[in-house]
């Protein structure tokens, strides 16, 4: 969980790039709904709307290589650069090693695989971009001090970090060689054994969609309900023009019940994240979530919304992917039927409702009433009831502890006073601050005196875990660390 909790925190830099360009992207489809549907780009208005729309998608369509940085630099002691280089090094190299084309050259029987192909088409994706993240930073933590004999020691240290890295990624991808496209399968048989079972099949593919959205292998099931893998093709025969009578199946049920949940749901649960943010960060919580809400309503990409909590409270993400899975049987039952050819937002909401496989199409206001209600307080009440680290929750009470005023200015005492009441540098496993308070990790607790700590004028000793103690110095913290880290050495 604490890791989880770091990688979320790692994750916030990236995810705040994105609400303004899924806005953006909003917009833009708005204005010129050709981007989405397909025809001529005329007129300043229509253009201006292209505009936006790449604009957005530079970064959401890129949001991988954000989350390889994010998590490289997040993930590392001091923040330091070197981890996010040897986190896009990893990506690289992954991204290289399996792709379709050069797997297919070295193994010639994936070519003949279908699902083998599809699985590696998918491959640059946000799960193996936080992968890299984490390589990267984990081999930033444990070599950046690496010293190598005199011939090679131009590679030593930080230097030696990227190599590591690489070496780490090579070993990782020839595990996901044979690993990924086995699970691709799996999840493909999955799909097939639950297509045939009406709405609460539909329901349990729309939870395992939103489920496995951080691994990226949500496009395996894709694959078996929205494309012809299987012979199904809700998408592609709802976008023909045909209906229920020429297929065998309800055409539309796998993708109506994303319509409620994106439009409306993700709306009010945001709200909710708004609502039970600490009084002094409800700004950060607006600016982080309003945007991303908005975008979810107008195109339905998800992405900002979904990474801004899925780490932080990966039980309120799952409570959240039980929720579309729930709506999408209602959606089923009740006759509401829509297509999208991008996602379920207003956009292909208003398109698709032409269509002759579209039905019912007034049912989104009750039902989206409905799913703003129940997300609203299904969100809310799973926050408050668990204390739940959503956006503007966090436990860091940094905007009291800025006004925290360190009695001593002599940071070296200060830092050797700390050092000492944790018991020394050999009891120190690693040095980290945030804005306020200095982060140790210890390896024996029973060594620490929070008595002599706080004799170096500090304002406070924090225990959260069994081996971690953190100061609040104040805002003077950068000058304390920097000084305990060169004790420590």
């Amino acid at each position: 969980m604490k890791f989880l909790q770091k990688l979320g925190k790692s994750l916030m830099l990236p995810v705040a790039c994105l609400p303004i360009c899924g806005l953006l992207m909003g917009i833009g489809y708005a204005l010129c709904p050709s981007t989405m549907q397909g025809g001529d780009v005329t007129g300043f208005v229509q253009l201006l709307g292209l505009f936006l729309v790449k604009a957005g998608a530079a970064l959401i369509d890129n949001m991988a290589i954000l989350f390889v940085i994010g998590v490289g630099v997040g993930m590392s002691e001091d923040n330091d650069g070197t981890g996010g280089v040897a986190a896009l090094a990893s990506w690289l190299m992954m991204t290289t090693l399996l792709n379709t084309g050069f797997v297919t050259t070295i193994m010639p029987s994936v070519a003949e695989n279908v699902n083998s192909t599809i699985a590696f088409d998918k491959i640059a994706n946000p799960f193996i971009g936080i992968l890299a993240g984490v390589i990267g930073s984990t081999c930033y933590n444990k070599f950046k001090g690496t010293k190598l004999p005199d011939w090679l020691s131009f590679f030593s240290g930080k230097r030696s970090v990227a190599i590591i890295a690489g070496v780490v990624s090579i070993i990782v991808s020839a595990i996901l060689l044979f690993v990924w496209p086995l699970i691709f399968g799996v999840l493909i048989s999955a799909g097939q054994a639950i297509a045939g079972m009406g709405a609460v099949g539909a329901g349990i593919y729309a939870f395992l969609n939103r489920l496995l959205i951080p691994t990226g292998l949500h496009h395996a099931l894709n694959n078996v309900f929205w494309f012809d893998t299987i012979g199904l093709g809700d998408l592609g025969n709802f976008w023909a023009g045909k209906t229920s009578a020429d297929v065998s199946w309800d055409l539309g049920m796998y993708m109506s019940g994303f319509f409620p949940c994106m439009m409306f749901g993700i709306p009010g649960a945001a709200l909710a994240m708004i609502h039970t943010a600490k009084s002094n960060k409800k700004k950060v919580a607006i600016g982080l979530v309003a945007s991303a809400a908005v975008c979810s309503f107008v195109c339905g990409v998800t992405e900002p919304f979904e990474f801004g909590f899925m780490f932080l409270a990966p039980v309120l993400y799952l409570i959240y992917a039980v929720l579309y899975g729930i709506f999408t049987v209602i959606t089923v039952l009740v006759g509401f039927r829509a297509g999208f050819c991008f996602s379920a937002g207003a956009t292909d909401l208003v398109f698709s409702s032409s269509l002759p496989a579209a039905q019912n199409t007034w049912m989104i206001i009750p039902l989206g009433i409905a799913a703003f209600i129940v997300f609203y307080a299904v969100f809310r009440f799973a926050i408050v009831k668990f204390d739940l680290k959503t956006p503007g929750r966090e436990d860091d009470d940094e905007e009291t502890e800025k006004k925290v005023v360190l009695s001593n200015d002599n940071f070296t005492e200060v830092a050797s006073i700390i050092l000492e009441g944790v018991g020394g540098k050999g009891n120190v496993a690693s040095v980290d601050n945030c804005i306020t308070r200095l982060r140790l990790e210890i390896k024996d607790y029973t060594l620490v005196d929070e008595k002599k700590i706080k004799s170096a004028g500090v304002a406070g000793v924090i225990r959260p875990g069994k081996n971690a103690v953190q100061v609040v110095v104040g805002t003077k913290v950068q000058f304390v660390a920097d000084e305990f880290k060169k004790l420590c050495k």
